[in-house]
């Protein structure tokens, strides 16, 4: 009786502190989402120090330096989390994003191909191919960034940017017709969107031309 109820203790204090590190992980993703960006770093490098292979931990302290626009810091994050798990589809993401602010297209759009594999549905499909597509108008190939922004606006279709920058990129491939449609569509969801607007005109008036 008495082996029983140490066992049944020591199973206890297992499940509890797995009870209270569960909570402090969700106390970070909490912070984070409620745009406490600095709480929720503080509670992520916490809990990296104690538990220094924790990959919740650097998903969610990546995503924070991100929203801080400490990208260097966002990449070390998730260079330090693929160290754990080198197929995480939230840690390879957050590596593409930071390699897209630092201005590392080549490495960044490495990483958004890898995730749009791994993840194909994830939960941040539509950002990975947004970014590709803004990688592509950097690069100077505007038919993939065409191919890249359509499928954004198929996974998230109601973003007037996102349409304005699928405009632009048909634009910039002499693709009248369907840069109208996607500027219009632009207009459709944001009548004051200048960008748009702009674009639009642009369009209307090589059109014409033509």
């Amino acid at each position: 009786m008495k082996f029983k109820t140490v066992v049944f203790i020591f199973a206890a204090v297992l499940v509890s502190g797995g009870a209270v590190t569960a909570q402090e992980r969700a106390d970070a993703l909490v912070e984070y989402k409620n745009g406490n960006l600095d709480k929720a770093i503080e509670i992520c490098l916490s809990e990296i120090e104690r538990m220094p292979r924790n990959l919740d931990s650097y998903v969610v302290l990546g995503w924070s330096y991100i929203k801080k626009g400490q990208y260097q810091a966002a990449l070390d994050a998730g260079l330090a989390g693929l160290d754990i798990s080198r197929y995480d589809a939230r840690i390879i993401e957050i590596t593409g994003e930071a390699n897209f602010y630092l201005g590392k297209n080549l490495d960044a759009l490495k990483y958004f191909e890898e995730y749009a594999a791994l993840a194909p549905t994830g939960d941040r499909i539509e950002l990975a191919y947004f970014f590709m597509g803004e990688i592509f108008i950097r690069l100077g190939e505007y038919n993939h960034a065409d191919i890249a922004f359509t499928t954004a606006v198929y996974h998230f279709p109601n973003s007037a940017r996102w349409w304005s920058r699928l405009g632009y990129a048909r634009e910039m491939a002499e693709e009248w017709t369907a840069s109208k449609a996607a500027y219009e569509k632009a207009l459709e969801l944001n009548s004051s969107f200048t960008e748009a607007q702009r674009g639009l005109e642009r369009v209307k008036k090589q059109a014409g031309a033509g």
